[in-house]
């Protein structure tokens, strides 16, 4: 009979508060005996569970840490990997020599006793809170077929700023006279991308002479030409990105919008000057001599027509001034954990060669905090890792090959890289992808690859569409379509970096073979031009990505492209109007 009124009165009270429940029920049942004491015992266990509520402490998780340590196995591998390595440091240490001299001693000696200017490098010592700034694309301009422009004319890169990261964008004025070359043009362009893509404030050091003209075709009449920078400009103040333009040299022609359409412009005084057509052109247009700083000198712009916010006596108190305007943005930084393992054992095991790789897992215990790395799908498509880990206090999703992208490695691939722009987790990809693609040798192994293909389009599909920041760093080889669905250029990084030793192309030398008749004059051709044109250094000298980087110092680098994406995530669905160059 209890149990009669009892589900009675729960059909009858259904309508009632959890809260309220218990009264209702006992108001019905009050002729049971059995029900009164299961109201006391209901009573009991939720002030039980009130209590035990209030006493919730957080505990702190933590990833497991990868156990890595070298293995004597390794030893051999590790041993050839580190002599390559030491091969590929040697050439990045002679080139980035050329690149420091800048254009050449007389150039520099003209630029600082003549013109009474400092060097770019000694402006951007001033300006950032210390040398440790990330340079993008180091050996831009090198082998190039009008000749050698070293860093493409400008200095860009990401640096800290009164604790705040911003991307900068210096011209070198002994490079050629500070002219813009196509380089330049593509280089100013794939910054002002980084800084729109990161939102992240952009500082212009002005010291330029404006376009190469016997190279005018390749700079001014395209979309994605000089004129692009001048949009782009537009776009981020749209934005609300700050831009700030330190005047510290000349602005000719049409560089003489940069400042105009900065935010903030600051100017020094004697060096800086900004007009259309300088005193020469003037003279034979109207036959009037002028100087420089009569016709767009520092004090003109700051008192008579405005264009600059900020009159500085020297270069000095110009980056004073560029500080204290950023100064007004405020950022608080994560705090981090060393790994457990030495960063320099990175070089040991960049491989050689795709036969000379080894467990990914060696290369991510000694990039994430603490060594620590919470693997998803650890059983599942082992020939791709994926998992968390943080980086500098950074939370961050890592996808690394480590093999072939079999069927089974793409599904994962795809599954996690959803997963994590659900999440508003970045995206890191260490990309070392097979060199040749597996040839079909009969209907099993056909249906095999067509599995393939569709997994890899489905892995493709949401690499395209993660909205969340993606850095994807070549630790070995970038080669045919298995790059793609890693995240490669084409498939727009926030940044792409490369270690020296990595290679770069359709197939890796020596594996031609899957393309042309084996032992054929054609194949030996081709092995040779693929061995020069897969070089990270040929690749960075035209740009095809964002420099080439140093394995100790990827840490550093990944950490300085995702430090402030919290902070930037409510407009990361910000429409970017813009289209950039993609040679």
């Amino acid at each position: 009979m209890c149990s009669v009124v009892f589900f009675v009165s729960l059909s009858l009270s259904l309508s009632l508060s959890l809260s309220e429940f218990p009264r209702s029920v006992c108001s019905t049942v009050r002729v049971c005996p059995a029900f009164a004491e299961a109201k006391q015992d209901w009573q009991r266990s939720v002030r039980c569970m009130s209590s035990a509520a209030r006493k919730r402490r957080t505990l702190r998780s933590a990833f497991p840490v990868l156990e890595q340590p070298l293995q004597p196995i390794h030893r051999h591998v590790y041993e050839a990997n580190l002599r390559n390595s030491n091969s590929c440091h040697k050439k990045y240490m002679e080139l980035r020599e050329q690149v420091m001299k800048g254009g050449g001693e007389n150039a520099m000696t003209r630029h600082t006793q003549r013109n009474r200017k400092l060097l770019v490098r000694d402006r951007l010592r001033l300006l950032l809170d210390d040398e440790d700034f990330l340079e993008l694309s180091l050996f831009a301009g090198l082998g190039l077929p009008y000749g050698d422009i070293p860093s493409a004319g400008c200095l860009t890169g990401i640096g800290r700023i009164n604790d705040l990261w911003c991307v900068f964008i210096a011209n070198d004025a002994t490079v050629k006279g500070g002219t813009a070359y196509p380089i330049t043009v593509k280089k100013q362009l794939r910054a002002q991308e980084v800084a729109i893509q990161n939102r992240l404030p952009c500082v212009y050091l002005v010291d330029s002479g404006g376009a190469f003209l016997p190279l005018q075709s390749e700079i001014f009449p395209d979309k994605n030409q000089g004129g692009r920078t001048f949009y782009n400009e537009a776009i981020m103040s749209a934005m609300k990105i700050p831009q700030v333009a330190v005047v510290c040299g000349s602005c000719t022609a049409g560089g003489a919008y940069i400042p105009t359409m900065a935010e903030e412009a600051v100017m020094v005084h004697r060096i800086g000057t900004i007009f259309l057509g300088g005193p020469p052109l003037v003279k034979a247009a109207t036959g009037e001599e002028v100087t420089p700083e009569d016709l767009g000198g520092a004090r003109l712009h700051a008192e008579v027509s405005g264009c600059v916010d900020y009159f500085a006596w020297e270069e000095k108190e110009a980056y004073d001034y560029t500080r204290n305007i950023i100064s007004t943005l405020n950022f608080q930084l994560k705090s981090e954990e060393e790994p457990l393992y030495s960063s320099d054992e990175l070089l040991g095991l960049a491989p050689r060669s795709y036969n000379y790789s080894l467990d990914v897992k060696l290369v991510v215990s000694r990039l994430t905090d603490g060594s620590r790395f919470q693997e998803f799908k650890a059983r599942y498509g082992t020939t791709l890792i994926t998992g968390f880990a943080k980086i500098q206090g950074h939370l961050v999703g890592i996808v690394a090959n480590n093999g072939e992208l079999s069927t089974q490695a793409a599904l994962k691939g795809s599954h996690f890289v959803q997963l994590c722009d659900q999440r508003d987790i970045p995206l890191l990809f260490l990309q070392n992808t097979a060199p040749a693609a597996a040839l079909t040798l009969s209907p099993t192994q056909a249906e095999i690859n067509s599995n393939r293909l569709k997994a890899q389009g489905s892995m493709m599909s949401a690499v395209a569409c993660a909205s969340v920041p993606k850095i994807t760093v070549v630790i070995g080889g970038c080669h045919g379509a298995d790059s793609y669905a890693m995240c490669g250029r084409a498939f727009d990084p926030n940044f792409l970096f490369l270690w020296p030793n990595a290679r770069v192309a359709l197939t890796a030398p020596g594996h031609s073979g899957s393309l042309l008749p084996p032992e054929s004059e054609q194949e030996d051709d081709l092995n040779r031009r693929l061995k020069e044109e897969s070089s990270a250094f040929y690749s960075s000298g035209r740009l095809w990505d964002d420099g080439v980087i140093l394995p100790q110092h990827t840490r550093k680098s990944v950490h300085k492209n995702y430090f402030q994406y919290n902070l930037n995530l409510p407009f990361r669905f910000f429409p970017v109007m813009t289209s950039f160059c993609a040679n």
